[in-house]
Parts: structure tokens; C-alpha cells; sequence
């Protein structure tokens, strides 16, 4: 029995993740690079680009939840992509006439943390609407793939772009590709049906209005739950180990032991294809061993 198509409206959504993903693997690492090359930052202040752009980016995601709950999903993407192009951007722009700080830099990752969060909100709810519940592990799959081949591929050549063009080489591509993702989202044909009322869904919980103390139900759904509990530490631990190295590595390859940008993005480059590995994996898998 052949596999089930999944409609040309998912080839859209994925056609525009794809661009997206192999955007941002072409830019992968760009912001440590460029404060090291351009900027000559150190350790401590590669550290804190690493941690606190994106850790900002979360608490500015936060608010942003119950506003992508109760809008259609493809504008919110669409807005998202289109922040993320314009404030990466201006990475480009402020270098070319050396005005380009470390500050931008904090405000930028914080910026496109945040819309990062959102887009990927809004995508999964989007992909729902898209394909049968029964295709959603393929759907799934497939996005897995395409990112872990874009992290595989993209640093080593967004590497020797930086190598050849410049610094900033990879953040304009970064930027552009979600230029693209944002076109490719546009030409999803169909009505998106409209999402409950905020007062609809007060009413059917039986709620109030949204107050402070709701932007927090997450956590403690999550928190209050043992297997999302354990889900959500074993990631948290897995990937904060994992990505505590990637700004002293930084240093440490670029500076010290003075690798060319190729090299420093293979590093990061290599370990993926087990990701990749792991996503084509996944029907298989799941077919043995049960949902």
C-alpha cells in the first residue's frame, strides 16, 4: 500500500519551513561569529549573547501565547516571519556603516527568539488543520528532517560564505529566507477557520477573562503532568549541557586555536546526521514499538 499524499497545501507549509530551516542552518552560529570576528567580544560576553537573547526572547513569548490562541494561524506566521526579516535585517545594514554593536545584537536575538516561539506556536496548530490526525506523524517527520539536514548541511557552508563574503554573509541569507518562508505561507489556498472568541472559550471552561496568573497555566499544565514533567526536564538537561559549550567553543575554535568559520560549523555540523538518522527512523519505530 503506497504512502498517502499529504495535499499540496502541506507541500506549501513545508516548502516554507524548508527555506526557513536551511536559511537559519546557513546562519547557524552567525551571532557568536560575529562577535568574535567583527566585534572582538570574549568569552563572558559571547556567554551572554548565547543565553540571554533567547532567554528574554522566552519571557517576551510568554504574553504572546493567549494572542496567537484566539487569531488565525497563517497571519501570525506570516507576522513572525516578517519580524524576523526585518530585524535581522538590520544586522547588515548598521555593519556596512560600522555602527554595529553587541547591544544590537542582544535586542535582535531576544527579538527573533520570541517570534521564533510564536511562528512555532502557530505552526503546529496550523499543520492540525492541514493533514488527517493519521498523517501528522509523517507531516512530523518530514519537518524533523529538514531541520536536522539543514543544521547538517548549513554551518559548514555558511561557514565558508563567511569566509569569502564576510561576517555577515549568513545573517542576510538568514534574513531573506524568511522573507521566503513568509511568501510560501501567503500561497496556502483556503479559508483558515476563524478561531474561538477569547468570550467563547471563557465561556466553555467557564472562565473569566484571561487574567495574569492564566499566562502561567502552561507551566503548571506541563509541571503538574509526570510524563510531560519528565519530557520537559530530560530536554531541558539534554539540550542546556548540550548548547552550555556552544559559546566557550566558539571562542576557543575562532580565536585560540584560530579555525576558519568552515571548520567552526562542521563542528556543530557533524553530530546532526544522527538527528537526521533518528527522523527517517521515526515511522519505523513508531510502527514497532507503538504510539
Amino acid at each position: 500500500m503506497g504512502r498517502r499524499p499529504l495535499g499540496r497545501q502541506f507541500g506549501w507549509l513545508w516548502a516554507a519551513y524548508a527555506v526557513s530551516a536551511y536559511g537559519s542552518g546557513l546562519g547557524f552560529g552567525a551571532f557568536p561569529l560575529i562577535a568574535v570576528l567583527a566585534l572582538h567580544a570574549g568569552p563572558a560576553e559571547v556567554s551572554a549573547l548565547s543565553a540571554v537573547g533567547p532567554a528574554v526572547g522566552a519571557l517576551i513569548a510568554v504574553p504572546l501565547a493567549p494572542w496567537v490562541e484566539f487569531r488565525r494561524k497563517r497571519p501570525v506566521m506570516i507576522a513572525m516571519d516578517l519580524t524576523r526579516f526585518a530585524v535581522m535585517a538590520t544586522i547588515p545594514v548598521t555593519y556596512a556603516f560600522g555602527w554595529l554593536s553587541f547591544v544590537q545584537l542582544l535586542v535582535v536575538s531576544a527579538l527573533v527568539a520570541a517570534a521564533k516561539i510564536a511562528f512555532n506556536a502557530a505552526g503546529g496548530a496550523h499543520l492540525k488543520a492541514l493533514v488527517q490526525p493519521d498523517d501528522l506523524l509523517v507531516a512530523n517527520a518530514r519537518f524533523e528532517s529538514t531541520n536536522w539536514s539543514s543544521i547538517a548541511i548549513g554551518p559548514p557552508l555558511g561557514g565558508a560564505a563567511i569566509a569569502l563574503f564576510g561576517p555577515v554573509t549568513t545573517v542576510v541569507a538568514d534574513a531573506l529566507s524568511y522573507l521566503l518562508s513568509a511568501l510560501g505561507i501567503t500561497a496556502i489556498r483556503g479559508r483558515e477557520e476563524a478561531p474561538r472568541k477569547r468570550e467563547q472559550a471563557s465561556q466553555a471552561t467557564g472562565k473569566g477573562p484571561v487574567r495574569a496568573g492564566a499566562l502561567l497555566d502552561g507551566w503548571r499544565h506541563i509541571m503538574g503532568h509526570p510524563g510531560l514533567r519528565a519530557l520537559y526536564l530530560n530536554n531541558m538537561l539534554v539540550s542546556g549541557l548540550i548548547m552550555a559549550t556552544e559559546p566557550l567553543l566558539a571562542v576557543l575554535l575562532l580565536r585560540q586555536l584560530g579555525f576558519p568559520p568552515w571548520q567552526y560549523g562542521l563542528a556543530f555540523a557533524a553530530p546532526c546526521l544522527g538527528g537526521l538518522i533518528g527522523s527517517r527512523l521515526a515511522q519505523r519505530v513508531v510502527a514497532r514499538y507503538g504510539r
